[in-house]
């Protein structure tokens, strides 16, 4: 019986995808049967597009869609409307500005600035942790937190080789991915994605024998397993942590971006929230919070060890210090000179995030105001991104140097898409700085189907009455003290982010936590900002984020490890983002002044395109 028994669960859990999605609507099907309202018909859709969502049935993009079908035909919002939503001014600006992360990317500009930041701070490794963690945390600020990360972890690995001295080293399995790569599958989203872990192929002079990989011994120093840990988690919560800083940083920005776009343009006025208005907000509190994880993981795994001059020996230490410098410098100069399309990305880059902070100023001065027509964030944006496709990659009268080490070259000097590499010599071709078949394959596209999907929901919920009514319901929040209520949601949207989409929960909580906001006297954006950074406070399990998952996949840490540090730095983390909303939040966008138009408006009409 207990063999049958298995084989039944056996055979459930292998079906269990199928059952999710033909279970769930069914399953869900008498609440618009038996209360017939157009919020009873919107809330089955929300919750069958949060089921799907959770537990993945399909995937996230896919689920996205839903609205379409079901808005028009359960007569919640018109056709029009729905699909109107998942191509706006937010979806364009994301996609321009990935194809700037894209032209960084492509051009190895990210791994040269990680290298150089390596080697300004020093080989001590609390200052080696340190400058770790702002190359990722910068990096993650522009470029996919997945990217990011793959590419620093073999860095750190090569560091943490040499870290552990020649003596007790036996060749690494790990070490051969700083000759390989992490490959993700073509499905890669901005913060939201399926990935595998794989070594790429490597030149045959590179190539380490699986017999000889790197197995940690009963005898390895536990100073030197606490400072590989470190090491690890610092990567992946630097990248969690740098995607607060910049709007484009992380999806469920994006997500508030839109609904704050949909509220001030119900209203008539013009939405606060501009990429550089968020800088000012979110830049601080990232830095804040990256210190903060900097001291925590020197408390847990670092303690004495390298934290300060009295522990190892000095001779020892100025060995160690000599070879950690060295491999860092010799990986940098293995990246040869900067060419000409790099300079040109290097330079496109600086212009746009210029354009984008210097476009609106306090709502009265900045170059938007030039013109007649509103100019948002996605115009400089697309400017930068035809500019990409424009510009040539290298002049005739410049020398094109050689650079084997570029990641989209291989030993035969051609691209993955099959044509030559630009940065190598060979006959003058003249090309543009990126081409659309490397944009194709690089871009996010099902992340631009889940924003749209959201907005589209938001929508729903909006026109249906169904945020309205979830506020009324939630008024007993009033009487709350207004900082211990934040916390509370976010400490609870932060633990929903461990196990679900950051993206997708944010679009969940979004309209309803700015409907509560209203309903309880308060500013929305003062409620929707803590909500949404508190999706970036990802560090507990390695399902959370990929960063995570690509950093436990490298063996170094266990699920406990995570656990252990990432609890803690949920605990500290959550604090600092409200006490930063009611001081620098307050003093940018002026929540005690709550516009009066919020109080004459039902939040369940209709409400136009971002």
């Amino acid at each position: 019986m207990g063999r049958g028994s298995d084989s039944l669960l056996t055979h459930v859990w292998a079906w269990r995808t199928v059952l999710i999605l033909v279970l769930t609507p069914i399953l869900l099907l008498p609440l618009p049967l038996v209360v017939d309202s157009s919020e009873a018909r919107c809330a089955y859709v929300v919750l069958l597009m949060g089921v799907y969502w959770i537990t993945e049935s399909l995937p996230v993009g896919v689920t996205a869609l839903i609205p379409v079908l079901l808005f028009p035909t359960m007569g919640i919002a018109g056709t029009d409307a729905v699909t109107g939503k998942y191509f706006n001014n937010v979806n364009m600006l994301f996609i321009a500005g990935l194809m700037m992360a894209v032209g960084i990317e492509y051009w190895n500009l990210h791994r040269r600035i990680a290298l150089r930041i390596l080697l300004f701070v020093g080989s001590e490794p609390r200052w080696l942790m340190a400058g770790m963690m702002i190359a990722t945390w910068f990096l993650s600020m522009w470029i996919s937190n997945t990217a990011t990360t793959a590419m620093m972890v073999p860095i750190t690995e090569a560091i943490l080789v040499q870290l552990k001295g020649a003596r007790n080293t036996k060749p690494s399995a790990r070490s051969k991915s700083i000759n390989g790569d992490i490959d993700m599958e073509k499905t890669t989203e901005l913060d939201d994605v399926s990935i595998s872990i794989k070594p790429r192929p490597v030149a045959e002079e590179n190539h380490v024998d699986e017999k000889t990989e790197y197995e940690p011994e009963e005898e390895d120093d536990p100073t030197f397993t606490r400072m590989c840990k470190g090491m690890s988690l610092c990567i992946c919560y630097a990248a969690n942590s740098g995607g607060i800083a910049s709007l484009t940083g992380t999806g469920p920005n994006l997500v508030l971006k839109g609904e704050a776009d949909a509220l001030y343009q119900k209203i008539g006025r013009s939405n606060p929230v501009t990429f550089g208005s968020w800088m000012g907000f979110g830049l601080p509190l990232s830095i804040v919070v990256v210190i903060v994880c900097w001291l925590w993981l020197q408390i847990v795994y670092l303690r004495c060890s390298g934290a300060c001059s009295c522990c190892g020996k000095e001779g020892q230490d100025q060995d160690q210090k000599a070879r950690v410098k060295a491999v860092i410098q010799n990986e940098y100069n293995k990246l040869g000179p900067i060419v000409f399309g790099q300079g040109m990305i290097m330079f496109l880059f600086v212009l746009l995030v210029t354009l984008w902070i210097t476009r609106d100023l306090g709502g009265v001065v900045g170059w938007g105001h030039l013109f007649t027509l509103k100019v948002k964030d996605s115009v400089p944006a697309v400017l930068v991104a035809i500019m990409l496709f424009a510009l040539p990659s290298t002049l005739p009268f410049l020398k094109s140097y050689s650079n084997p080490s570029h990641p989209e070259t291989d030993q035969s000097n051609t691209l993955k898409d099959g044509s030559k590499s630009p940065i190598k010599d060979g006959p003058l071709v003249i090309r543009p700085l990126l081409n659309w078949k490397v944009v194709h394959e690089r871009l996010p596209w099902s992340l631009f189907l889940l924003l749209g999907g959201g907005f589209a929901l938001s929508l729903g919920c909006q026109e249906s009455g169904l945020s309205k009514w979830i506020g009324v319901q939630l008024g007993f929040f009033s009487s709350w003290n207004q900082y211990l209520m934040l916390m509370m949601v976010c400490y609870i949207t932060a633990a929903a982010t461990e196990v679900t989409s950051n993206t997708a929960i944010s679009q969940l909580l979004m309209p309803i936590v700015s409907q509560l906001a209203i309903d309880t006297n308060h500013h929305p954006l003062y409620y929707m900002f803590p909500v949404a950074l508190s999706c970036s406070f990802a560090f507990m399990l390695p399902v959370a984020t990929p960063p995570n998952a690509i950093v436990f996949a490298y063996g170094r840490i266990k699920i406990s490890d995570m656990v252990k540090a990432g609890f803690v730095m949920n605990i500290l983390a959550v604090p600092i983002l409200v006490g930063m909303t009611a001081t620098v939040g307050d003093a940018i966008f002026d929540f005690s002044n709550i516009p009066p138009e919020f109080y004459n408006i039902t939040l369940s009409g209709v409400i136009s395109d971002h």
